[in-house]
């Protein structure tokens, strides 16, 4: 049988009809939308009709988007910016960074590079089912914080977070906040305006989109300094020329995303409530962040007493392509900074797995994974009995 992606939270194929609009410019002449001749400005206008398709899908005014390659890229963008800004400002007073524990490791690993260098992060715990109290967030405000990081939703687990609320009591204080939405956009819907955040970032391979092109949302106003510098592209705010057929793609993707939206997430939220409720069967399991608001298609499940990576692996070998809730380092498996975060003790994180539906999926599949699931935990707690000599 063919094989079955479901972990569409890592990236998800290439719509069809993405690729359509992408052809032209990839197979077509030459145009960089920095010069002035016939060509470039083909390519101006191209760049900037994608542009203001992001604008009018998610809000904000055109000028105020930012292509870049990668969410990732994104948030570095702010987040050292932002950093850098405050040092030249205020000299000797070292700056205050809040973030949440469960954020994406592009705002973690930029977070922990700031605090090295002398700057002062404090870390908020969500609660047992991934979510962040907004009103713990409020506490941790000092007249020295200069940037407040909270993802929409969470990439493993789901959970969406009380952005709009986190906004409102930063804004009373002047703070600004970066959202992250990567794993939001194109599942649940977003608005910048309403939302009240400063900044905010996607990428298009979450929603059907091309791999390498990303956008960021800096409010009107807002302050920003150049990540990349070396060039005028993108209004000053993002040296390189840009990539116009990956552009092009995301623009056609974040349209399609916005216009199927309802029927996206209800296809995948069936598919997610039918797997969840097979999971009774199986013996000792449980789901992570099942308490709170979630993304309609995330699903994370500790399979207790079961290395996930061998299940991960055996899943693979019949067709299933699934999430391990561990990042390898040298060959070790480690425990999910998510699931640790939400107090889940590191046997049970290190037993998780993912799985996260998409518009590729079907009910009739989601049956079939479950068949196999079924299988193939059997037989590594089986393995894992004999070793243990049980």
């Amino acid at each position: 049988m063919a094989a079955v992606y479901l972990d569409h939270n890592a990236t998800t194929p290439l719509d069809p009809r993405v690729l359509e609009v992408m052809l032209p410019w990839m197979s077509g002449g030459p145009g960089n939308p920095s010069s002035v001749h016939s060509f470039g400005q083909r390519a101006r206008e191209a760049v900037d009709g994608a542009r203001d398709a992001v604008a009018r899908s998610l809000g904000g005014v055109p000028p105020e988007w930012v292509f870049t390659a990668s969410g990732t890229e994104a948030n570095n963008a702010v987040l050292l910016g932002l950093a850098h800004h405050w040092q030249a400002r205020a000299k000797d007073l070292p700056g205050h960074l809040v973030i949440s524990a469960v954020e994406h490791p592009s705002i973690l690993r930029a977070a922990d590079r700031l605090e090295a260098s002398g700057f002062r992060v404090t870390r908020i715990a969500p609660d047992s089912d991934g979510a962040v109290d907004g009103e713990r967030v409020a506490e941790a405000l000092e007249d020295a914080t200069f940037l407040v990081c909270l993802m929409l939703a969470n990439n493993e687990v789901g959970s969406i977070q009380p952005v709009g609320r986190v906004a409102e009591l930063c804004r009373e204080r002047g703070i600004p906040v970066l959202c992250d939405a990567v794993q939001a956009v194109g599942k649940i819907p977003v608005s910048v305006r309403e939302l009240g955040v400063d900044y905010l970032t996607l990428g298009a391979h979450k929603f059907y989109g091309p791999l390498g092109a990303a956008a960021l949302w800096v409010r009107g106003g807002a302050a920003f300094e150049s990540y990349l510098v070396g060039g005028g592209q993108e209004r000053r705010r993002r040296a390189g020329t840009e990539n116009v057929p990956a552009v092009v793609g995301l623009g056609k993707a974040l349209e399609l995303a916005v216009a199927e939206l309802d029927e996206r997430a209800a296809a995948m939220s069936a598919m997610r409530d039918r797997f969840e409720a097979g999971l009774g069967a199986l013996g000792d399991v449980s789901i992570h962040a099942r308490g709170t608001a979630r993304l309609p298609n995330t699903s994370n499940i500790a399979f207790h007493g079961v290395a996930a990576d061998s299940l991960m692996i055996r899943l693979d070998l019949e067709g299933f392509a699934v999430s391990a809730g561990s990042a390898c380092s040298s060959g070790k498996p480690e425990p999910s900074a998510t699931l640790t975060a939400m107090g889940i003790d590191p046997s049970t994180a290190l037993s998780s797995l993912r799985v996260s539906f998409g518009t590729t999926n079907s009910l009739a599949e989601t049956d079939r994974f479950l068949e196999v699931l079924e299988r193939q935990l059997a037989a590594v707690r089986s393995h894992t009995r004999a070793a243990a000599g049980i």
